[in-house]
């Protein structure tokens, strides 16, 4: 598996590129689906909040990719947020690319409504133990990145849960989320100009 950088000049093409913020939620801590997320209302005991589990997952794409999305650690400590890994293979006969390699499995995405950020589980971030509520901006590079898959190889990405645009008291949040992302795939990992496919793909999770 290679992964190939092309660094963007000017305005990026990425949503993910430049900073992951933790936007701060305008209104009533009811707007939040399911509950306010507060630790009061999210928190089992013994744990350091809600449980995870998988509400719905999209039917395989419609190309030569199989996307698989698993919950590995359900429920928060205060070591770790909920964990979950995220894999694309290659289907096909053929070596492709896909891109963009990080966004394709869910690394530094939102959920719908900002409430949730899926992060690479590698990374150090600044959020309050327990909680998982970021208090601050993550960083990305602002490139455009592509992963070259042969027949039947995965990209895999293993990632944690934070709460990202909750109040300042409030922690990971009840109720489901949907987060969906865009898998471009390349036919000739040399000559991305070639030709790409792209396809929609996303999960809903439920915090309870």
């Amino acid at each position: 598996m290679h992964t190939r950088r092309t660094f963007l000049a000017g305005a990026s093409l990425l949503t993910l590129s430049g900073c992951l913020s933790a936007p701060t939620v305008d209104g009533s801590a009811g707007d939040l689906p399911g509950g306010n997320g507060s630790s009061g209302e999210t928190r089992l005991e013994g744990t350091g909040g809600p449980a995870v589990t998988l509400a719905s997952v999209d039917d395989a794409p419609d190309l030569p990719l199989g996307v698989e999305v698993t919950i590995t650690e359900p429920a928060a400590t205060e070591e770790h947020p909920p964990r979950l890994a995220v894999s694309v293979t290659n289907d096909g006969d053929e070596a492709i690319a896909i891109g963009e390699a990080r966004a394709a499995v869910f690394e530094y995405q939102y959920s719908d409504g900002g409430f949730l950020a899926l992060l690479p589980a590698d990374g150090e971030y600044d959020a309050d133990p327990g909680c998982w509520r970021l208090d601050s901006a993550v960083g990305t590079t602002m490139e455009y990145r592509t992963v070259t898959l042969e027949p039947g190889e995965s990209h895999t990405s293993d990632l944690e849960l934070y709460a990202a645009g909750v109040e300042d008291d409030a922690c990971l949040p009840v109720g489901e989320h949907r987060f969906e992302t865009t898998i471009t795939r390349y036919a000739d990992p040399e000559d991305l100009g070639a030709g790409e496919e792209r396809v929609e793909w996303g999960f809903t999770l439920l915090l309870e």
